[in-house]
């Protein structure tokens, strides 16, 4: 009834163009799909909505195994699940294909039974994309596809609230899961400040999201439910032969726009939790997040850059240009104080003044907010938000992506970032420190410059800079007390 699907030796070289583009947007891939999935059958009438989930695959031999339990253990497991494997050289299809067959859970008295078949796509030039595009097509005939990553874990009602949500708003092209990590499998200082500092910023966007009416800016990749019907919408709207683009560094923020473009709402589940794979280390982060920041970049800079067009009034990048001015106003600030303070030290002209701790304590009580909002919030997260180290040293830290993104968009830099993401998550590529260095070497020559002019000079430059300093000051800490007073309605992340 199932099987292991593998499509040649992967490790071959020669099938670099397993994927024939066809002069679209994306590679027409439903030729290599074998028969028995091509969706022309009647599908088998259950009392629920079906659902097909897809997981994307690449060197996951050491998580491969727990998502698919945490899918199989659902409360609602999905009625087929496609494990797509493409440029692999590891164990992973060895790991996934143990689990090739027919699963049967009973649940409430309710018998639920889950297909799952692993496809071995070999070497595909378009990743992830193609990856998932297959995926669409092996789930045709299903009412919605759920995309989940390959170190993705689901909490086990992720998928029965999922799919509540859908079927009782058609309204709906696509629901994401709020997205945490999971800390029990970190070790290591620096992993655990780092993952700690990835579960603040993704609870802030989480609930950012959620108090906006659940409008979903992004359907991440991590574990998101498509509407079918939704994504069939926008490949006739915009031409395309499968649903994912590659034109985009971000896949799943170009397909939200889209979706939202085809009159369907974006949202993000009210309960619905997942526990995504987290960066360990400053070189994968590194290289996640520039490719996100990258990518947004992309989408809502007007013009035509490419295939992809910038829409920065698309109602779904509001979020963005919110968090892209608030990081101008964060670099502003810290380098202004650090530069002044310097400057003002070296004449002896710095006078302190308790004002400037209202801003930290702000900050300190926003971030202890976000911690407490967590759903499962640990003594750490609190730890985390109470210091003002962690959360400040972690700020420089997303400082430093946001400028590389920014740097490499306006110098049209050519780069794959999957790639460069990939080797990063591999322990390869020095661009992680780029930032700080620049950032030091920024700072000594403006001191150099600084200490080679006249005593009037200095005191002009002292006596304009602070009040700048002071009215960016003032308005962040507006904006962060406006996030601290505001109704959460409820909501956690």
């Amino acid at each position: 009834m199932t099987q292991l699907v593998v499509h040649g030796n992967r490790r071959s070289s020669d099938r670099a163009h397993l994927l024939a583009r066809g002069g679209q947007q994306v590679p027409d891939i439903s030729s290599l799909v074998p028969a028995e999935f091509g969706g022309t059958e009647a599908q088998e009438q259950q009392r629920h909505a079906t659902i097909s989930c897809v997981i994307p695959a690449y060197n996951e031999e050491s998580t491969i195994a727990d998502v698919l339990v945490s899918l199989l253990s659902q409360t609602r497991p999905p009625d087929v699940v496609h494990v797509v494997i493409n440029n692999t050289d590891d164990d992973t299809p060895e790991i996934a294909g143990q689990f090739v067959g027919e699963h049967t859970r009973v649940v409430k008295g309710e018998t639920y039974r889950t297909v799952v078949h692993v496809h071995d796509i070999g070497e595909n030039p378009d990743k992830k994309v193609g990856a998932l595009n297959y995926g669409y097509f092996v789930s045709r005939g299903h009412d919605y596809i759920l995309g989940v990553d390959g170190d993705t874990t689901l909490d086990r009602r992720c998928v029965e609230w999922l799919e509540k949500e859908m079927v009782t708003d058609p309204r709906i092209g696509g629901l994401s899961a709020i997205y945490t990590f999971d800390k029990s499998k970190v070790h290591g200082a620096m992993a655990k400040f780092l993952v700690a500092g990835q579960r603040a910023q993704f609870a802030g966007f989480n609930m950012d999201n959620l108090v906006r009416g659940r409008n979903m800016a992004v359907l991440g990749g991590q574990c998101s439910l498509f509407s079918v019907r939704a994504l069939e919408s926008v490949m006739y709207r915009h031409h395309q032969s499968a649903p994912w683009v590659r034109d985009s560094e971000v896949e799943d923020s170009k397909l939200s726009l889209q979706i939202k473009d085809a009159g369907f709402s974006t949202k993000i589940s009210a309960r619905a939790r997942a526990f995504v794979g987290p960066m360990t280390t400053l070189r994968a982060l590194h290289g996640q997040q520039v490719k996100w920041n990258f990518g947004g970049i992309d989408l809502l800079w007007p013009g035509q850059r490419g295939d992809s067009k910038g829409q920065p009034l698309h109602p779904n990048l509001r979020l963005r240009w919110y968090e892209n001015i608030s990081m101008v106003f964060n670099i502003g600030a810290r380098m202004g104080f650090l530069l002044l303070l310097a400057a003002a030290l070296s004449i002896d002209a710095f006078v302190f003044n308790p004002v400037w701790l209202i801003p930290p304590a702000v900050a300190t009580l926003l971030n202890l907010r976000i911690a407490l909002s967590m759903h499962d919030k640990s003594a750490v997260d609190i730890v985390y938000a109470t210091l003002v180290a962690p959360a400040e040293l972690y700020m420089w830290v997303r400082m430093g992506h946001f400028v590389t993104a920014w740097v490499q968009f306006f110098a049209r830099v050519e780069k794959d970032n999957w790639a460069a993401q990939a080797a990063a998550e591999r322990g390869r590529g020095s661009a992680y420190v780029m930032p700080a260095v620049c950032a030091a070497a920024t700072f000594v020559v403006l001191i150099f410059a600084w200490s080679q002019q006249s005593i009037g000079v200095q005191s002009a430059i002292l006596s304009i800079g602070w009040p700048v300093l002071y009215l960016l000051t003032v308005l962040q800490t507006v904006f962060m007390l406006k996030k601290l007073v505001r109704r959460q309605r409820g909501f956690t992340v």
